[in-house]
């Protein structure tokens, strides 16, 4: 739990783009590390973050008044559902401003210590797709040793994406970090191994609302401007597999709890709480009521990557030479680039077809999420059937309102 936004109002996004593995690797590797240098002592920074801490500390206060908890624990309960995850070990700090500077100094530690990544647009679709398909009992199988095959990483899309917070509010998300920390809870004994997770907003992302301008002019001024990946939400994921064995009412027991208490804390209408069996992404918005897209994305990434659906790689094109061409730059061999196993267009000609229909993109088709038994372990892991990407292979890749270039 963390999440806040700064309540931007969306503008026009770009009709029209390509996607190039180098670029992306240079303009990610230039975010990561100027995101790192301006961070240092920014006021600006630890100011947002000690206001979402503050709001969200009064709304988990506000639920638990009005649940069974006994008042004595209600604070205690709060700070472990907010701090604990995160891997905050009590005492618990006196108050918002505290804790604001411990997450700063947990976002410095993650960018020192983490590789840099870029997904293509390609591996991204099939990302959000599978995210769209997962409970929340889901991400409770996390097993950080089995599913996360780099350790501490910040991974950079290929471009924002648009989520609509509880309240109504739009934020721009373009990096996601992780790292492992220890979680602790409510219990003296209760301590899991986790994962702390970092969303990132885009400073000059599709949401800019005058406020925010005015705010990043304001920080400019004083000398500490903020950063181009503005740290966010900050959660914090439990990750030794804990419900790997749990039976299907477990998981759904676990899931209509997640939901009731997001329920108890949206101010907003209600939603279709049942995700989907199948999912796929178009490149829409996405209405975060549930407040746990970021939880959805990130283990559906850790998962298609040990699955194999995706593969890590370099940065250089296919198609590029090992001369470097005048006015050129070379790849940045400090990021990985994360791409699709797999992209074996499902194509049929107009004959074959017997219709005058002809492709000019491509796209991703639907993904089919699996419960798979492991005798071997006796757990079941979540795996996925798919995706498939359709059309033809010299053609573009289709998000949405872009259409990219995909490697």
């Amino acid at each position: 739990m963390g999440k806040a936004s700064r309540g931007k109002k969306q503008r026009n996004r770009d009709t029209a783009g390509t996607w190039s593995a180098a670029k992306a690797a240079r303009t990610a590797h230039r975010a990561w590390a100027d995101t790192g240098d301006l961070l240092r002592d920014n006021v600006w920074v630890r100011a947002m973050l000690a206001s979402n801490m503050n709001n969200r500390m009064a709304e988990l206060k506000a639920v638990l008044a009005h649940s069974d908890v006994p008042e004595q624990h209600r604070e205690n309960l709060a700070f472990a559902m907010m701090l604990g995850k995160q891997g905050w070990k009590p005492p618990w700090p006196p108050g918002p401003v505290r804790a604001a500077r411990w997450q700063t100094e947990q976002v410095q530690q993650l960018l020192g210590g983490a590789e840099v990544l870029v997904v293509s647009p390609a591996a991204h679709a099939a990302v959000m797709a599978a995210a769209s398909t997962l409970e929340p009992a889901d991400v409770a199988t996390l097993d950080k040793d089995r599913d996360i095959l780099i350790p501490t990483g910040v991974l950079v899309l290929p471009e924002p994406v648009i989520v609509e917070n509880r309240g109504g509010s739009l934020s721009d998300i373009r990096a996601f970090g992780w790292q492992p920390v220890t979680q602790y809870q409510v219990l003296p004994d209760a301590q899991y191994p986790g994962i702390q997770l970092t969303c990132f907003m885009d400073r000059d992302g599709p949401i800019q609302p005058e406020s925010w301008r005015i705010a990043v002019a304001q920080a400019r001024a004083t000398g500490s401007p903020l950063p181009p990946l503005v740290p966010d939400g900050i959660y914090g994921l439990r990750a030794d597999g804990a419900f790997s064995t749990a039976s299907s009412e477990r998981h759904a027991l676990l899931s209509e709890e997640h939901r009731s208490l997001n329920k108890a804390l949206n101010q907003v209408a209600e939603y279709n709480a049942v995700p989907p069996e199948e999912g796929q992404w178009d490149g829409g918005r996405i209405v975060d009521v549930y407040d746990d897209f970021a939880l959805r994305y990130a283990f559906a990434f850790w998962r298609l990557a040990a699955q194999g659906v995706t593969v890590l790689g370099s940065p250089q094109e296919p198609d590029t030479h090992s001369q470097v061409r005048p006015g050129e730059t070379r790849p940045d061999p400090d990021v990985r680039v994360i791409r699709l196993a797999h992209q074996i267009p499902a194509q049929r000609s107009a004959e074959k077809d017997g219709s005058s229909r002809a492709y000019h993109h491509r796209w991703t088709v639907r993904m089919h999420k699996v419960r798979q038994w492991y005798p071997s372990t006796q757990e079941h892991r979540l795996i996925w059937r798919g995706p498939y990407i359709k059309g033809p292979a010299d053609a573009p890749f289709m998000i949405g309102e872009k259409a990219y270039a995909v490697d």
